[in-house]
């Protein structure tokens, strides 16, 4: 009879160590524009998939695209200024 043990003692024995560092958290804070643009742009698409998209839902679907891109740039255009660690060039 083989015994069933549980990994949970394995799995959170290196618990405080799961958590994200101080730039990681810089990170994702910088990405949340970008982030919540893409939500935006995924319920804007969920709200045509029960219906034909009419002209107000084409419009949504545009002007979240069009978010999406403009906060994609202005994080490429802040990320591209950032010097890198180690002395990248």
């Amino acid at each position: 009879m083989k015994h069933i043990v549980t990994v949970q003692d394995a799995v959170t024995a290196f618990a405080d160590f799961i958590e994200p560092t101080d730039a990681e958290l810089d990170a994702i804070e910088a990405e949340m524009p970008l982030i919540l643009a893409d939500v935006d742009f995924l319920d804007a698409q969920i709200i045509t998939l029960d219906h034909l998209p009419n002209e107000l839902d084409a419009r949504r679907i545009r002007r979240a695209r069009n978010r999406v891109l403009s906060e994609r740039r202005a994080l490429a255009n802040r990320t591209a200024g950032a010097v890198l660690p180690g002395g990248a060039a």
